[in-house]
């Protein structure tokens, strides 16, 4: 507990530093540029953010437009950066990743797993990955509440949907299960996704206002939807150049 309560403090002042001097050179920026809007979200590269409704088939999409494109994609290959940046065990990310908090495990873990990862922490690291990863650009972000780090304006939100049936049936189909799994995996992580956003970020995970476009992906079907997309995408980062 003790080695616990004395390393804290620096993983949250060295992840405030890099946010403030971020601000700084946003600020900079500004000035030079004469707008604020304009000078932070020139800061960031061209880049897309990629929400999705469990069994939607979004991570697919997400993967068919960065082949597109030629970009990158980070979903779950940011918890591999954040293991890897700062030294956490994969396991433990894992548990908090897009899932509800739950307090049990937030006050008991710190006593009974030296290893711990708060939701708070895993926040904190996410935002600085993302970040550096949105300054670069030409990356597609899939869910972890990419979006709301980024300035208003800045990249592309996309939510793709589909009807519940149709869910059920791509869940049941991709895991080899029945349809009364399929319905409970797929309502636990919507469940999970819905309370990580509006915890962390205070929004509501369905808000059709929160994105620049939402496609019902069954309408289209998987390969129409990422061309659409993609062609998006391909827009904004000509604008950008």
């Amino acid at each position: 507990m003790k080695e616990q309560v004395r390393v804290e403090p620096k993983i949250v002042s060295a992840a405030e530093k890099q946010m403030q001097a971020w601000a700084r050179s946003a600020e900079l920026a500004r000035q030079r540029a004469g707008g604020e809007a304009r000078a932070t979200v020139n800061r960031f590269g061209p880049f897309l953010c990629v929400s999705r409704e469990c069994g939607s088939g979004g991570g697919a999409v997400a993967q068919m437009v960065a082949e597109k494109l030629g970009w990158e994609v980070l979903g779950r290959e940011l918890l591999d950066q954040i293991a890897q940046r700062y030294r956490l065990p994969r396991p433990m990310l894992e548990v908090v990743d897009e899932t509800k908090a739950n307090w049990a495990h937030s006050i008991l873990g710190t006593w009974m797993d030296p290893h711990f990862v708060s939701h708070e922490k895993y926040i904190t690291h996410l935002r600085c990955i993302v970040l550096a990863a949105a300054h670069l650009g030409r990356v597609v972000f899939l869910g972890r509440g990419a979006q709301f780090f980024m300035p208003p304006g800045a990249g592309l939100a996309i939510r793709v949907v589909a009807p519940e049936p149709y869910r059920i049936a791509q869940l049941a189909q991709k895991n080899g299960i029945n349809e009364k799994e399929a319905r409970r995996m797929m309502k636990q992580a919507d469940e999970g996704r819905r309370d990580f956003v509006a915890r962390y970020f205070h929004h509501d995970i369905a808000d059709p206002c929160l994105y620049n476009l939402v496609v019902n992906v069954a309408n289209h079907g998987p390969n129409v939807t990422a061309n659409v997309i993609a062609d998006l995408c391909s827009r904004l980062e000509t604008r950008a150049t």
